[in-house]
């Protein structure tokens, strides 16, 4: 890895960057920027959370010519909450980079609001393809000083349907621009996409290996269809789960689940595709702020989630392939911290399981689901080694009177122990 004082980039961006906590920087990025910034085309594949926001964001902010109102750079992605985290990503690279102008635009806002800032100037316009469609043919959005174009998440893009979409963007840029293409996998569609609209492109690829995948403990565990949903319940109770983003591989599933989890009186929340965008902001918005506990997603309806602070993935179902079990996974451990992901194996899922172990190089853990008996004694363990961490930390003394006072020849102490673990075990 090289510093970011060692690439050719202003100061002003080079603080910002600092200032964001990076000193150095990923292997997308080591290997993209300086590329991108001989304004060679790019064609990269990698995973979310390797940096590649930073590695597009560079180059084109170095470009930007403030005085110049009109947008000079776009950039796609697949859906709203990923546009707003790269728009955000952006205007901090940029922070030092005075009146410099960022605009999210995306579906499930008004899109007044988005017109009057589009009518006042913008230099980089962050979009989903299809809102990014609706202003250019409104006469709002002028992609003719375009210079930059980045296609982000470009494999989730094709996968919801924004292909054409896709093709008239980039018909309506200018032919002498810069096009930086970011995708997880590479399949025939991108590559098609590569070879038309790019011009003799640079390939690059970041292993899957990524830096925080070892960090992630990956559990699965054997069950029976039929039991699934109670063996869910008993990996909240075996890892002391309070929070969780819950995986499905259909709307049906996730409805059943979430319909479940609330007949427990769980805090949970679904999210899947049939939701309007107003609907999505406020699950997300109460799962973030931890007004809902749980929640329950298909993969198309968790792309662009950026969720920080999650500890534990859960596959309901086991994911299709070995990428979408990448991106899954990927939500925990961020930033350099430890996460698990826990999946449930049923007979119907293990044919997808067995390729994703295999691609995996024993990453994966298979473990046994603990019966009652083992179940009881994990709840108490945790129990009284929570009560071994209390006793070298916290001042007890009041409490150790109390006991004592009310201990007896009758009534020992270990009895009374035993009566508050019964009590705080029952409750």
């Amino acid at each position: 890895m090289m510093n970011f004082d060692d690439l050719n980039i202003s100061d002003e961006i080079k603080k910002a960057i600092g200032d964001m906590g990076f000193d150095k920087t990923t292997p997308i990025q080591e290997m993209a920027i300086p590329l991108a910034l001989k304004s060679r085309d790019i064609t990269a594949q990698a995973q979310t959370g390797s940096g590649k926001t930073i590695a597009f964001a560079v180059p084109i902010l170095e470009k930007i010519f403030i005085a110049d109102r009109s947008p000079q750079a776009i950039i796609l992605c697949p859906t709203r909450e990923l546009c707003l985290q790269v728009a955000g990503e952006i205007s901090k690279v940029g922070a030092n980079i005075k009146k410099l102008k960022t605009l999210a635009v995306y579906g499930g806002q008004p899109i007044g609001k988005q017109t009057r800032v589009l009518k006042k100037g913008v230099h980089i316009v962050v979009g989903t393809p299809g809102r990014v469609i609706d202003h250019i043919e409104r006469g709002n959005l002028d992609l003719i000083g375009i210079e930059s174009v980045v296609l982000d998440e470009a494999d989730e893009m094709l996968d919801m349907g924004f292909r054409e979409d896709i093709v008239t963007i980039l018909k309506n840029t200018p032919h002498q621009r810069q096009t930086l293409l970011f995708s997880a996998t590479m399949p025939t569609e991108i590559r098609k996409i590569a070879k038309n609209y790019q011009k003799n492109p640079k390939f690059i690829k970041v292993a899957n290996n990524r830096k925080n995948i070892p960090k992630i403990t990956q559990y699965a565990f054997k069950t029976d269809h039929k039991h699934k949903f109670n063996d869910l319940i008993k990996l909240f109770e075996i890892y002391d789960i309070k929070s969780s983003l819950i995986f499905c591989n259909t709307k049906k599933g996730v409805d059943f689940v979430f319909k479940h989890l609330k007949k427990q009186n769980y805090a949970a929340e679904a999210l899947h595709g049939d939701m309007s965008q107003k609907t999505r902001d406020r699950v997300m918005n109460k799962f973030r702020n931890g007004n809902v506990r749980f929640l329950v997603a298909t993969d198309v309806a968790a792309r662009g989630l950026d969720i920080s602070n999650l500890d534990f993935i859960i596959n309901y179902d086991v994911a299709h392939n070995y990428d979408s079990h990448i991106h899954r996974i990927g939500r925990t451990a961020r930033a350099g911290n430890t996460g698990h992901a826990l999946t449930l194996v049923s007979k119907e899922d293990y044919s997808n399981f067995s390729t994703i172990k295999k691609e995996s190089k024993g990453k994966i853990i298979e473990k046994k689901m603990p019966g009652d008996e083992e179940l009881e004694n994990i709840k108490i363990t945790r129990i009284l080694n929570d009560a071994k961490k209390s006793i070298k930390i916290d001042n007890l003394q009041e409490y150790i009177k109390i006991i004592k006072k009310n201990s007896s020849a009758d009534i020992t102490t270990e009895e009374i122990a035993a009566a508050l673990l019964k009590k705080i075990r029952e409750n």
